[in-house]
């Protein structure tokens, strides 16, 4: 039964398209996150976005960065590497519909007024790998051959 669970976690009929999904958008987390865990890319590290996350209503605000942060940035390997990537497209995609509702949604779509449609797109992307999984060029698809 744990070998099928495995199996179905790993396997994927997506071919090589899901690479072109996975590498941007993996990418694109996995900065974020960096931005939230340490401070890279111009980011506030897990001080400043917990105390901001404190100041939305996201309390205790250095736990929630912590978890948005390691969902994006472990997440974001995660995608690029094609390795676990339906429960990482779960984290993911769970961390972008509480960005979406928390703090986009009420500015609405645009980005310009800081609405949700990159959280959006990128909600969209992790739902597509969710259901997807990594596809043929993938770690995931090494490990599915062993399983089976």
């Amino acid at each position: 039964m744990a070998t099928s669970i495995v199996q179905k976690i790993l396997s994927s009929n997506a071919g090589i398209a899901a690479l072109a999904l996975r590498v941007p958008v993996g990418i694109i987390f996995a900065a974020h996150g960096a931005q939230k865990l340490f401070g890279w890319f111009g980011g506030y590290g897990l001080e400043g976005t917990g105390g901001w996350m404190d100041s939305i209503g996201l309390s205790p605000g250095i736990v929630m960065a912590f978890l948005a942060g390691a969902a994006e940035f472990f997440g974001g390997i995660a995608l690029v590497l094609g390795l676990l990537t339906r429960p990482a497209a779960l984290a993911l995609s769970i961390a972008m519909v509480v960005a979406i509702v928390a703090v986009h949604l009420p500015n609405g779509l645009f980005m310009s007024n800081n609405g949700y449609e990159f959280g959006l797109a990128l909600l969209a992307a992790s739902v597509s790998l969710l259901f997807s999984g990594a596809g043929k060029a993938s770690l995931d698809n090494v490990l599915a051959k062993r399983f089976s």
